[in-house]
């Protein structure tokens, strides 16, 4: 890539996509939502940071867009960085875990939303298994 101004090189860096996920504590259970877009299947509320926004702020805008929840963020959990946990392109997520009360509601590009425990979990997408084992197991 060539600088407009000047004509000299420009490196071209690729990174990872920074996303966050969020682990939504609700009546004993944690929601997920039903994804619209590929790839289908169930999932944690999430979705992509924009620029300008910091991890938290887009974990409360992706919670509420997904699942209609007002939440409170408890704490960072992990980031999940494996290059092939989204078959789109490679992200890295910051998991939070929050709490929120009320029904979740299926809004934005989710089909539906449900609350799930550890022994009804749906097939889920991405790495979201992982993350859940890690979440339910106490490993961080």
């Amino acid at each position: 890539m060539q600088c407009p101004n000047c004509g000299s090189k420009i490196p071209v860096y690729k990174n990872p996509t920074p996303t966050v996920d969020i682990i939504i504590e609700l009546d004993g259970g944690i929601v997920l939502i039903e994804r619209k877009n590929p790839p289908h299947g169930w999932a944690l509320p999430g979705g992509f940071v924009d620029y300008g926004e910091s991890f938290e702020q887009a974990a409360v805008r992706e919670a509420k867009e997904e699942t209609g929840l007002k939440v409170e963020l408890i704490r960072q959990f992990h980031t999940y960085s494996d290059p092939n946990r989204d078959p789109r392109q490679h992200t890295a997520s910051t998991v939070f875990i929050a709490r929120a009360q009320g029904d979740p509601i299926g809004a934005d590009d989710a089909l539906q939303a449900g609350i799930f425990t550890r022994d009804t979990l749906p097939p889920l997408a991405f790495d979201h298994a992982r993350i859940l084992e890690d979440y339910f197991s106490n490993r961080y």
